[in-house]
């Protein structure tokens, strides 16, 4: 008999938490008219250091994606640019510009809910973080919320398209 106690799942409660406040994070950036992606990093006892979503519109700079965005909250926290023991939870597959900030700041986990097929280096185009020459491995799981992260951005997409055409239709 299985004991109703234990779960299937490989994401804890908090895991889930963390990401449900990503994915809320994620429908602030559509608000701001950025890409929904969105951010949480924990420290090595799960509370919460560092949240941010994409920004990159808005602040007019590449660099302000939503993983990259927590870091930088998280690291002026703790006073370090390591966060050994962190753990970020962010709705969209990290790229070569986040993961490898974040590989820097030493983070012990990634947990990413939709795979990117374009830019991910996760796994989808690359595997990055498995890379021999290292010298920190972080471990990387996926697929927690996938569905809605997958769904939020394929609707703002959609959204995006829809708007671009009334626009030429005007014209």
């Amino acid at each position: 008999m299985l004991d109703s106690h234990i779960s299937s799942s490989p994401f804890s409660a908090t895991d889930q938490q963390a990401m449900q406040m990503a994915l809320q994070l994620a429908q602030r950036a559509w608000q701001a008219g950025e890409v929904p992606v969105g951010a949480v990093l924990l420290d090595a006892q799960g509370q919460c250091i560092g949240q941010g979503y994409n920004q990159v519109i808005t602040q007019a700079d590449p660099t302000w994606h939503a993983e990259i965005v927590a870091l930088r909250q998280a690291t002026a926290h703790q006073h370090n640019y390591r966060l050994p023991g962190a753990q970020l939870f962010v709705t969209l597959e990290p790229c070569m510009m986040c993961l490898g900030a974040l590989l820097h700041a030493r983070l012990a986990r990634i947990v990413y809910a939709a795979p990117d097929p374009k830019t991910g280096v996760c796994g989808s185009q690359l595997a990055l973080h498995e890379h021999p020459v290292l010298n920190h491995q972080t471990q990387i799981q996926s697929g927690l919320y996938q569905d809605q992260a997958a769904a939020l951005l394929r609707d703002f997409f959609k959204e995006r398209r829809q708007l671009a055409k009334q626009r030429k239709q005007a014209l």
